[in-house]
């Protein structure tokens, strides 16, 4: 299949491109560079572009004869959507509609989604179902959520087929160490503790030590990228026609930070200093996926099913890429 990647030279983009390739697929990526890295993907596949320029991507679409597209390309911060929502509301909102549009013209009608788990807010259950009520408490899960009912609409209106893959917490990096994390600035508590155990930072800061639940930190359901990338795989050969399908990508099993403090301490072999401060509006106390849809409906099982696996393949990127994509041309 001939398969059009935006954000591909991002985190979870760049993985996916990779297993995209190595499955068979013809990719093309579509990424603006603001965050993402021209080391993560190849050159002869990737394009710059902003998803803005309406006009480009459709002509796009045309040349390379696109017939699905994988819509990474967002702002993902939850914080800096709270200080800046209007970056938000334009990259996320006003950014893929302008896409939804070049696909209309162009006559591709199938996307996989890339969401997240922040539309549900503050969960009234968990571990958390696709049933559960979407009620997001930042600008960053409201983006994602928007989008999510314009893609029901135009499956609805125009026979768009669409899947939204909802994740929780991404992690680790490539078994082969090609590709990793490398965000400017950092906000994923795995990196931060493994950049502070090679002593790139002083400490990590936890917030929140009197949360409801056993250790009194927040709970998290972590889902090594690899995995992610080949839910993506599995979703864009799953897209029908008309209908709108959304599924939770997690392990089922949540962790806790002093937990992954201590996981990332134990690997490393490193110390690790923390430092507590107080909670961060909007954060949830436990967010654990329920992701059986995913494994009967995709055949979809994740391989890393453990903190363990993925926190090793993580420390292994970074403690062989110090200074992230840039150690390669010893930076």
């Amino acid at each position: 299949m001939r398969i059009l990647v935006t954000g591909g030279a991002g985190y979870i983009g760049s993985h996916t491109v990779a297993l995209l390739r190595a499955s068979g697929h013809e990719v093309s990526v579509v990424d603006n560079f603001s965050t993402g890295h021209r080391e993560a993907v190849p050159a002869d596949c990737s394009f710059q572009c902003d998803l803005a320029e309406r006009v480009a991507i459709q002509q796009l679409l045309r040349t390379r004869s696109i017939e699905a597209v994988v819509h990474f390309a967002a702002s993902c911060y939850v914080g800096e959507s709270v200080t800046d929502p209007a970056k938000y509301y334009n990259n996320n909102l006003v950014g893929t509609l302008s896409l939804l549009d070049a696909l209309r013209a162009a006559g591709v009608p199938r996307i996989v989604f890339s969401s997240t788990c922040a539309t549900y807010g503050i969960p009234s259950r968990v571990p958390i179902t696709e049933e559960e009520s979407q009620q997001p408490v930042n600008p960053y899960g409201f983006t994602k959520l928007a989008i999510e009912r314009a893609l029901k609409d135009y499956c609805r209106a125009y026979g768009f087929g669409a899947v939204a893959l909802r994740y929780f917490n991404a992690a680790g990096a490539a078994a082969d160490g090609s590709l990793g994390e490398d965000h400017d600035p950092e906000t994923h508590l795995v990196p931060l503790l493994l950049q502070t155990a090679l002593s790139q930072r002083p400490h990590v800061q936890i917030f929140g030590t009197d949360y409801p639940t056993p250790d009194g930190t927040c709970i998290r359901d972590y889902i090594h990228v690899e995995d992610l990338a080949d839910a993506h795989l599995r979703a864009v050969q799953h897209v029908r026609a008309g209908e709108f399908q959304e599924f939770n990508l997690g392990t089922g099993r949540g962790y806790s930070v002093r937990e992954v403090v201590e996981l990332a301490r134990r690997i490393s072999g490193r110390p690790i200093a923390v430092v507590e401060a107080s909670r961060r509006a909007g954060d949830p106390p436990s967010l654990v996926a329920a992701a059986e849809k995913a494994r009967r409906e995709l055949g979809w099982q994740p391989r890393h099913t453990t903190l363990d696996t993925i926190i090793e393949t993580a420390w292994r990127w970074h403690r062989d890429h110090p200074h992230g994509y840039k150690s390669k041309v010893g930076c």
